[in-house]
């Protein structure tokens, strides 16, 4: 089973760059999807309701902010939106559903690069999601993914001293995410491509970042520790970051009978 996890930085605009292209290559049997910025109603119905696809959304209330979705080529179990603070999920952050028996989570943690007040939203955040997740660590199999605005060391962001006070490289925020990682859940992607730096899934617009690959590792897809057996690989397809959006589709291969 491929699963995929992409921020497409606003769908709509994504179809006129190439998204539908960048699916049929990659080929995902499970596709989460964030920062749609839209509704389903506002979509061409070849992409609310793609052939061959489940699909499940969860836009924001807000027009064009944010949003998650997870499309699978295989029947939806159970789906279910927010995490236990926000089950309401306003701002569209969290959608679950259970594909074959394994529990997946399309996940768009907030940014707080605006500015102190989005920070104090996105550090509320981290520590209600870690409650969340943490009932999850030894449940059944269980894969989170999505863009969770946070690089954890430097070997996940190029400019690494320089970012040491910049919103997604604070040190209280890589401390939340080793935690993380320490409660039991497994960071796929680094461990299939181990100690090298990167492979990034995000470059800023600014300068020649994308071009000279000078960017974060900001999208993860982490098992907890019943679903960490499976993985037999990952990719980043930097490609599509680099047509599509400034996020690049991330993969994982599981070997699920």
């Amino acid at each position: 089973m491929r699963i995929t996890t992409w921020n497409v930085n606003g769908i709509r605009a994504a179809i006129r760059k190439g998204f539908s292209r960048h699916i049929s290559e990659i080929q995902p049997d499970v596709l989460l999807l964030q920062e749609i910025r839209c509704t389903p109603e506002q979509l061409p119905e070849e992409i609310r309701n793609p052939d061959g696809w489940y699909v499940t959304w969860n836009p924001a209330t807000k027009k064009g902010y944010s949003g998650t979705a997870i499309w699978s080529r295989f029947p939806f179990e159970d789906v279910s939106v927010g995490i236990d603070c926000d089950p309401a999920d306003t701002e569209g952050r969290v959608i679950r559903c259970v594909v074959k028996g394994i529990h997946l989570a399309s996940v768009y943690l907030p940014s707080g690069s605006s500015g102190p007040l989005r920070q104090e939203v996105k550090d509320r955040w981290l520590g209600d999601f870690q409650t969340w997740v943490t009932r999850h660590q030894h449940s059944a199999p269980f894969i989170l993914g999505g863009d969770l605005n946070i690089a954890h060391t430097e070997s996940d962001i190029f400019y690494a001293k320089s970012n040491e006070n910049t919103s997604g490289f604070l040190p209280h925020e890589r401390l939340w995410f080793g935690q993380l990682l320490n409660s039991g859940w497994h960071d796929l992607v680094r461990e299939h491509f181990g100690a090298m730096q990167g492979p990034y899934t995000w470059w800023s617009n600014r300068g020649k970042a994308r071009e000279l690959d000078r960017g974060w590792r900001i999208d993860y897809l982490l098992s907890n520790v019943t679903a960490r057996p499976y993985l037999k690989s990952a990719q980043i397809h930097r490609q599509g970051g680099l047509e599509v959006s400034d996020h690049a589709p991330v993969s994982i291969d599981l070997d699920v009978s």
